[in-house]
């Protein structure tokens, strides 16, 4: 008798690793409240000012390179041991990697890499030495390399491989996140009519949610702990 192993996704937004001392959009005194989105984190503003862009990244960088992985991040690596689990994350660090997690897909981009400015820019992706990168790096057709961040008014390119595994998951954990930012936030619809899905987040009380979830009303590493011993 073949035993059916549950294949689980784990969906991540930014309140999981705001326990590890990274700041979310709404953190007042935070990086993001010095600076207008519209001035850093669209397209138009690269164009406008790239060199302001690049040094907001490169903040983050910095900041996101001071900071461990949190406990939680720890238990969703550590899952790996007894499950299948792919990592979806709206986060734009590497956490859930250095944490030990093996199967991430970064909806919004990665911080830790850089891409072409140039057509085609989602074709190669270069990994960014230490936290600054510099208006004279380029990529090899001799185009200035930015971010590899998707930004507000691009598309995400990696949303249909997000929905596919979330089709596929027998559990779905959403975590940190307030399902607030779409088109990602629409992912939870993708979920298979008999998934067990669970929703970890201390204002949970406040959303909408389809039928069907279970609601832990708690931060990233205290609800995970609570579910981690129910699997």
């Amino acid at each position: 008798m073949k035993i059916k192993t549950n294949q689980i996704v784990v969906f991540s937004g930014a309140g999981m690793s705001a326990e590890s001392g990274i700041s979310t959009f709404r953190d007042s005194g935070g990086l993001w409240e010095q600076y207008k989105i519209e001035e850093v984190a669209t397209p138009e503003a690269w164009r406008k000012n790239p060199s302001l862009v690049q040094q907001f990244y490169n903040f983050r960088r910095k900041q996101i390179l001071e900071c461990k992985p949190n406990k939680g991040h720890l238990m969703i690596a550590q899952l790996e041991r007894r499950f299948p689990v792919t990592v979806i994350t709206q986060n734009i660090d590497d956490l859930h990697e250095r944490a030990g997690s093996k199967h991430v897909l970064h909806l919004h981009g990665n911080i830790r890499l850089s891409k072409s400015s140039g057509p085609n820019s989602d074709r190669n992706y270069f990994p960014i030495e230490g936290w600054e990168l510099t208006m004279e790096d380029r990529c090899p057709e001799g185009y200035i390399l930015r971010p590899h961040v998707v930004w507000f008014g691009e598309e995400v390119p990696m949303l249909s491989k997000a929905a596919e595994m979330v089709s596929k998951a027998d559990i779905l954990i959403v975590v940190g996140t307030s399902l607030n930012v779409y088109p990602a936030a629409g992912l939870i619809h993708y979920t298979k009519s008999d998934a067990r899905k669970y929703i970890i987040d201390p204002n949970v009380h406040e959303f909408s949610l389809p039928s069907g979830f279970t609601s832990i009303q708690a931060g990233a590493e205290e609800g995970l702990q609570q579910l981690l011993k129910e699997l």
